[in-house]
């Protein structure tokens, strides 16, 4: 659905509000869709053009249209529609400033780098009210000036006009992706990987009477599942109920859990009604497939940008604790784009999987490395007795990746450019390092590609 509105606004105003109405009534939901409660756009406004949008806003017929929550803010982004005859809620202003809201905000800000769909955690959506409305999330999609390049983080930054969401009540998603759990399963959905009250997304009726994550007695099993780039952690927790009424009979719980619940999670439910020695061996085996999936880049096998996110988050937890360095390198190929114009993608796959081939064989084994764009890609280096040790191994990737390759017959080469970070004297969490080893890479650049660069260094 948000794939079709940013394709339409790729080739038409962006506040073209009638382009939008017809695609969404076009779209013609049904109840396999109730979750969905809005589709709508949000518009980027810096703050010298805050005036003049509202300005325009009104002479549309919004005669009362401003944006809020009022206050001087350096950027924007409003509300500008919404297609609010989805789902069943009550109409919800215009003008809201869903970049004022932290929530919102990290989740359009993974979008705008990433380029990708990237979900919020949970939130109360703008079309509910009252203390007890249901928990929802929203899923943002970039919008990026039309013809302008958007291949960098920069280039997406200094190229994003908006996004186009689409909100949805968690209780409405889990009843049209799964329907009701087997009896005496409790099933909860917490947001991130601390399931305590305050990130409790869903909750089963069979389970909200009782499921607690921290239990210990009883057959229970939590799962790991990263959804748009958030995680989510599920609980399951048999009962009474269910152990008086399917016993070890593990077809009959296949059988019953099936019907509600994906293939994954019935298996997960008989594992944990059969012997727990051979459900913990079984539940490793499966769900390491399935976090193998979740956590890395379908391309290259390398971890995904949530996987090392949580790689590094566990660096600095160590650092800040015993002290000591660690250091992260950003890598952008150079002019990559023109040799996929050229050759086609199928040959710029195969590039990029011999790049993540190299960067895996240069560095230590102790390092992460991971691919966080289209040709973007980061390494991890923990306990580091130097700073100078992590610009030697940049150098090193440097000269690998230069390496000429043979593509499908073609004679190739590219080069790269990186910028390193050092904790904690380029910065000491993980938004602040990511930062100044971006702006690093991209100062190699202006140098000419094909180099290394410190941060901080002139």
């Amino acid at each position: 659905m948000l794939r079709g509105v940013q394709a339409l606004l790729a080739t038409t105003d962006l506040t073209d509000r009638k382009a939008v109405h017809d695609y969404v009534e076009m779209l013609q939901l049904d109840a396999n869709f109730s979750a969905v409660q809005v589709i709508g756009v949000v518009e980027r406004i810096p703050a010298e053009r805050k005036a003049s949008h509202t300005q325009v806003m009104r002479k549309r017929g919004f005669a009362d249209y401003t944006v809020f929550p009022s206050g001087e803010r350096p950027e924007y982004a409003a509300v500008i529609q919404r297609e609010s005859s989805i789902g069943r809620q009550r109409a919800a202003p215009l003008g809201l400033d869903v970049w004022a809201e932290p929530v919102r905000r990290a989740a359009m800000e993974r979008a705008r780098d990433s380029g990708m769909a990237a979900i919020t955690g949970k939130v109360r959506l703008a079309v509910d009210s009252g203390i007890d409305a249901p928990p929802g999330f929203i899923m943002y999609l970039p919008l990026f000036a039309p013809d302008q390049p958007h291949g960098t983080v920069a280039q997406r930054r200094a190229n994003l006009v908006g996004w186009v969401f689409a909100s949805f009540r968690m209780d409405d998603f889990m009843a049209s992706m799964y329907g009701k759990t087997a009896p005496g399963i409790a099933l909860s959905i917490y947001d991130d990987v601390v399931p305590d009250a305050s990130t409790l997304r869903y909750a089963s009726s069979a389970g909200a009477e009782a499921v607690s994550p921290a239990a210990t007695a009883g057959l229970q099993a939590n799962e790991y599942m990263v959804v748009a780039g958030h995680t989510w952690t599920l609980v399951l927790q048999a009962q009474r109920e269910f152990e008086g009424r399917f016993g070890g009979n593990g077809a009959t719980v296949i059988a019953v859990a099936g019907a509600g619940l994906s293939v994954s999670l019935a298996l997960l439910v008989w594992l944990m009604v059969t012997a727990r020695d051979r459900a913990l061996y079984f539940a490793a085996e499966m769900t390491e497939e399935l976090r193998m999936m979740a956590q890395h880049d379908p391309l290259t096998s390398l971890p995904n940008r949530a996987l090392f996110s949580d790689r590094l988050r566990g660096e600095l937890v160590r650092a800040q604790r015993h002290g000591g360095l660690f250091a992260m390198i950003f890598l952008d190929l150079d002019n990559f784009k023109p040799i996929n114009d050229t050759y086609g993608h199928g040959v710029g796959d195969v590039m990029l999987m011999e790049v993540a081939k190299r960067l895996r064989a240069t560095v230590r084994t102790s390092d992460t490395v991971g691919r966080i764009g289209g040709d973007e890609f980061v390494v991890l280096m923990p306990e580091l007795a130097d700073a100078s040790v992590a610009f030697g191994l940049a150098e090193k990737i440097r000269m690998a990746v230069r390496e000429p390759m043979v593509v499908e017959g073609h004679a190739l080469s590219v080069s790269c450019s990186l910028g390193v970070a050092v904790y904690p004297d380029d910065g000491t969490d993980e938004i602040s390092l990511a930062k100044r080893a971006d702006e690093a890479m991209y100062r190699a650049k202006e140098r000419g590609r094909d180099g290394v660069v410190r941060a901080g260094s002139d």
